[in-house]
């Protein structure tokens, strides 16, 4: 284990891929984590030392100020395939920036996609030519979630892969911070909890879309 400072984070989405491998990277490095998801009986699994899984609705600022209370920190790994994209994300961003300014968390590592990114090409991957238009409207989601997060007054970090997860992949310990999008790169969720952590421990970025890769 690294030498990192003690530090209490809520890890909302905790039940999903991406949630899942922050609440281990967090454990790993010694942090206490409140993981918020919207059934605790279903991720009984996410139950161990130092954490403490909690019911919540990301979508409502009081259940995110009701988490995230006496916490440092906060990364959201959230999707709700039920709702449409657009409604989502601008609902969840809005209830984490006032419920987390309730709870007095300013820093919040918010996971997102690689199609937003600016492609090799100069022009974002959503935009670019053979992109599956049936992937649009959950992008442009994301991009009102996005444009959400730059009107809270939140320490933001918008971080995805510079392209897609590799689902299967272990942890090898590293990553790179990357200059454009690519979707033909590929990233294991545990690799990327490192990045998320990383940018908890010690912030480098604010309020900006930061890619990263293997």
């Amino acid at each position: 284990m690294g030498c990192y400072g003690m530090s209490k984070i809520v890890i909302f989405g905790a039940g999903g891929r991406g949630g899942k491998a922050a609440v281990a990277e967090a454990r790993r490095r010694g942090h206490e984590v409140t993981a918020v998801v919207r059934s605790p009986a279903a991720h009984r699994d996410l139950a161990a030392d130092g954490v403490t899984v909690v019911a919540g609705d990301v979508t409502d600022a009081g259940d995110v100020a009701k988490a995230a209370a006496g916490h440092d920190a906060a990364i959201a790994s959230v999707a709700d395939l039920s709702v449409p994209p657009r409604e989502f994300y601008t609902g969840a961003v809005r209830a984490l920036g006032a419920g987390l300014a309730d709870a007095g968390v300013s820093r919040l590592v918010f996971v997102g996609l690689a199609s937003l990114l600016v492609g090799g090409s100069g022009v974002q991957i959503v935009d670019e030519p053979g992109f599956p238009q049936e992937y649009r409207e959950f992008v442009s989601g994301h991009a009102a979630g996005l444009d959400a997060l730059a009107e809270t007054g939140l320490d933001w970090l918008y971080i995805s892969p510079a392209g897609d997860f590799d689902h299967d992949g272990g942890r090898s310990g590293s990553y790179q911070i990357a200059g454009h999008g690519d979707l033909e790169l590929r990233m294991t969720y545990p690799d990327f909890a490192i990045a998320l952590l990383d940018e908890i421990d010690n912030p480098a970025h604010s309020r900006t879309h930061l890619a990263v890769t293997a």
